[in-house]
């Protein structure tokens, strides 16, 4: 079996939230798409500083990094002077504890590198075409290389923190579910 394989059930369960079909719709808020980056970059940010701290593990691979992106396209859409602070998830809490305890572990981290950017890298690009603002987060200079490289770098013994990864990203989708009525008003 793949790591693909190990996890679809996993993965399956994310894509089927409420807030995933928000995404493609098209129709996405542009305040609630803000609130849903202003959630994803310290998630994105921790996890990537924790993978290059392991020597070799992103190596190669400097179109990895989404963080920065995510950023630009959230500072695009939210006026912190006008709008004051999104509202922060949990999750996004939990998460970064979460990476803070397998900082040492490169596999784990390659895990969920492995579920992030390859689903931008996938789903992410029809979802690009969707959102508002540049979506950046999305775009990748070389993407088929990145694939490759990150095909490269996983197996299957990843498939319990891969697992792990879909978990909050299903959790992250519940609880900006709860904010959709707030943010359409």
């Amino acid at each position: 079996m793949s790591l693909r394989d190990l996890t679809k059930e996993a993965h399956t369960n994310a894509e089927r939230q409420e807030f995933v079909k928000i995404l493609f719709s098209g129709n996405i808020n542009p305040k609630l798409y803000a609130t849903f980056l202003k959630n994803q970059h310290p998630q994105y940010e921790i996890l990537e500083v924790c993978a290059m701290m392991h020597p070799g593990l992103l190596s190669g691979m400097p179109d990895v990094r989404r963080a920065p992106h995510i950023l630009a396209d959230y500072e695009e859409l939210w006026d912190d002077d006008v709008d004051g602070n999104p509202h922060m998830l949990a999750t996004t809490d939990k998460y970064l504890k979460h990476i803070l305890s397998i900082k040492d572990d490169p596999k784990k981290l390659m895990a969920h590198i492995y579920v992030r950017h390859m689903g931008d890298l996938a789903g992410g690009q029809m979802i690009a075409k969707k959102v508002p603002g540049a979506g950046r987060m999305y775009q990748f200079e070389d993407p088929d290389t990145l694939k490759t490289m990150i095909r490269e770098k996983i197996s299957d013994d990843m498939a319990d923190e891969a697992k792990i990864c879909f978990e909050f990203a299903t959790e992250t989708f519940k609880e900006m579910m709860e904010l959709v009525e707030y943010k359409d008003e």
